[in-house]
C-alpha cells in the first residue's frame, strides 16, 4: 500500500507540472497561428516579447502590476475556493479606492497612522459592498452572479456622482482630469529605487503577506477547512455542523475585504488620488488569474506575473506594427487551454489512479487466493 500511495505521489507531481506546461505549449501555438493568419511573423513577436520583457524597466513594470493583479487574483480566489463567482471583485475595489482617497485627502496625520487608515477604509468598504452580495445570497437565495454584476453597475454610478467637482471631487487646470483630493505626503507608501530602471512599489510587501494569509487561514485553520467544506457539498457541511450560511456571508466579506486592497499599490505609490482614469476591469483580470493559479498563492502569483508580462511586452508589440487585438487574442487564448489541459490531464490523473488501484487490489486477492489455497 505505501509503494502505491508513493507511485500516486509522484504521478501527482509530474501532472501537476505537465498541465501548464501542456497549456503553455499550445497556447504558443495558437498564438503562432493567429499571428501568421495576420500576415506577421510569429517567430519575430516572440523574439521582441522575450528581449523587451527581460529588460530590467520592464521587470519593475511587471512587478508593480502583478501586485495588483495579484490582490485581484486572491480576492477571486477566496470566493472560489467556497464555490462562489464573485463577479463584483471590480465594483467592490473601485468603490474602496474612492473612499479611501476621499478619507485620506481629508485626513492629515503622522504615516504610522494615516496609512493604516486608508487601508482599514478600504478593506471595510470593500468588505461591505461584497456583504451586499452576501446578504441577498443568504437571506433571498439571489445569486451573487447577478447581485454582484448589478453591484458593479451601481458603484460605477455613486463614484461618477460623488466625484464631480460640485461635490466631492476637484477639476484639474487643463479642465480634463476631474480627482479626489489628492493625497498628503504622509499618505505615500514607500518604494524602492532600482535606478533607470523606475520606481519598485513597495506594496508588493503587503501583497505577499496577504498572499501567505490566504494560504494560512483557508490551508491550515479549522474556518479554512469549513469554508473549503461548504463549497465541496453544503449538505455534507450542514450535516458535520456547519453553519451554511454563515460560511457564505463570511467568504463574502473576506473576498470583499482583499478587494478592497487592490487599488492600494495604484492609490498609494503612484496616482495618491482616484480620478476618472483610474485603472479599470481589474476585477475581471484577478477572475482569470485565479483560474490560472488554479486558486494556489503560488499559482496566482505566476499568473499575476505573467499576466504583467503578456501587457507589457504585446503593448511593444503594437509600437513595431503588430495589431493590437494579439494582447486580448493571447490572454484569452491562454485562459482556454490552462482549462482544457488542466481537465485533460485531472481526467487522465482519475484514470491512472483508478487503474493502479484496480491493480494493486487484484494483486493482494491474488496473494490472498494463494495463501488459501496453500493451506
Amino acid at each position: 500500500m505505501k509503494k502505491l500511495t508513493s507511485r500516486l505521489d509522484k504521478e501527482r507531481v509530474i501532472l501537476a507540472v505537465g498541465a501548464p506546461l501542456l497549456a503553455l505549449v499550445a497556447a504558443l501555438v495558437v498564438t503562432a497561428l493567429v499571428i501568421l493568419a495576420t500576415g506577421k511573423n510569429p517567430f519575430e513577436a516572440f523574439n521582441d516579447m522575450l528581449s523587451y520583457g527581460s529588460a530590467s524597466d520592464s521587470q519593475i513594470y511587471i512587478l508593480n502590476k502583478g501586485t495588483t493583479y495579484y490582490l485581484a487574483g486572491v480576492a477571486v480566489a477566496i470566493g472560489f475556493r467556497m464555490n462562489l463567482f464573485n463577479i463584483g471583485v471590480d465594483g467592490q475595489y473601485r468603490m474602496a479606492a474612492f473612499a479611501a482617497a476621499v478619507v485620506g485627502g481629508a485626513l492629515h496625520l503622522p504615516a504610522l497612522v494615516q496609512i493604516p487608515v486608508i487601508i482599514l477604509v478600504a478593506m471595510l468598504v470593500g468588505a461591505m459592498w461584497a456583504g451586499i452580495a452576501g446578504i441577498l445570497k443568504t437571506s433571498r437565495g439571489v445569486s451573487e452572479v447577478i447581485s454582484t454584476i448589478m453591484l458593479n453597475s451601481i458603484a460605477t454610478a455613486i463614484i461618477g456622482y460623488l466625484i464631480q467637482p460640485e461635490r466631492l471631487g476637484q477639476l484639474d487646470d487643463a479642465g480634463t482630469l476631474v480627482s479626489t483630493k489628492p493625497l498628503p505626503e504622509s499618505s505615500f507608501f514607500f518604494t524602492l529605487d532600482m535606478g533607470p530602471a523606475g520606481q519598485l512599489w513597495g506594496f508588493i510587501v503587503v501583497a505577499a503577506l496577504a498572499g501567505l494569509a490566504y494560504w494560512f487561514v483557508l490551508g491550515r485553520t479549522r474556518f479554512g477547512f469549513d469554508l473549503r467544506a461548504v463549497g465541496q457539498s453544503e449538505s455534507a457541511a450542514a450535516a458535520s455542523g456547519v453553519s451554511v450560511k454563515k460560511m457564505i456571508f463570511t467568504s463574502m466579506i473576506l473576498s470583499g475585504a482583499m478587494a478592497g486592497l487592490i487599488g492600494m499599490p495604484t492609490l498609494l505609490n503612484e496616482s495618491h488620488m482616484y480620478s476618472n482614469d483610474f485603472p479599470l476591469g481589474i476585477g475581471f483580470t484577478g477572475i482569470a488569474i485565479a483560474l490560472l493559479g488554479r486558486n494556489h498563492p503560488i499559482g496566482i502569483a505566476l499568473a499575476a506575473l505573467l499576466w504583467g508580462y503578456l501587457e507589457r511586452t504585446t503593448n511593444h508589440l503594437e509600437v513595431i506594427g503588430y495589431d493590437k487585438e494579439i494582447l486580448g487574442v493571447i490572454q484569452g487564448v491562454i485562459v482556454l487551454c490552462v482549462v482544457i489541459a488542466y481537465e485533460i490531464v485531472r481526467r487522465y490523473g482519475l484514470k491512472r489512479q483508478q487503474q493502479r488501484v484496480g491493480a494493486e487490489l487484484a494483486a493482494q486477492a491474488a496473494t490472498t487466493q494463494k495463501l488459501e489455497v496453500a493451506r
